[in-house]
C-alpha cells in the first residue's frame, strides 16, 4: 500500500524535533519540548498552505490526512513514557507553557474569527428578541 504525503510528514517531524530541542534548551530543560505537537502543527499548516495553493494532489492530500490521524496516537504514547517525578519536579515550567499555550490559542482562534468575511446573513441578521 503506498501512502503519500510521507515527504511532508518526514519535514515537518524534523523541524517540529528541532524546534523542540531548542525550545527545552531555551527553557533550561534537558528534553524536547513539544517537538511533536510543533510538527503535528506543521504538518496542518504545510497541508493547508499547499491545499490553498492547488500544489497538493488528492492522493497526497488524503496521504497528509492519515499521517494528522495517525499523530494523535503517537503523542498519546509519547505522553505516557515521560518521567513523572521529574515532571513534577519542573511543574513551574509546565504551568508557564500551559498558560503561554492556551493564551495562544486563544489568540489565534480570535485572529482566524477575525480574518473569516461576513457573509450577507451575517451582515443583515438582527438579533432576535425573546417575550
Amino acid at each position: 500500500m503506498v501512502i503519500y504525503g510521507t515527504a511532508l510528514l518526514a519535514a515537518c517531524h524534523l523541524t517540529g524535533i528541532i524546534l523542540g530541542e531548542l525550545l527545552g534548551k531555551a527553557l533550561g530543560v534537558k528534553a524536547n519540548v513539544g517537538g511533536v505537537g510543533i510538527a503535528m502543527l506543521l504538518l496542518i499548516g504545510a497541508r493547508l498552505y499547499l491545499h490553498k495553493r492547488g500544489c497538493l494532489s488528492p492522493a497526497s492530500e488524503s496521504g497528509v490526512h492519515l499521517w494528522g490521524a495517525l499523530y494523535i496516537p503517537v503523542v498519546v504514547a509519547m505522553a505516557a513514557q515521560q518521567n513523572v517525578v521529574a515532571a513534577l519536579r519542573g511543574a513551574p515550567v509546565a504551568l508557564i507553557a500551559a498558560t503561554a499555550t492556551v493564551l495562544l490559542c486563544g489568540f489565534v482562534i480570535s485572529l482566524i474569527n477575525r480574518m473569516e468575511p461576513e457573509t450577507p446573513e451575517q451582515e443583515t441578521a438582527a438579533p432576535v428578541e425573546q417575550t
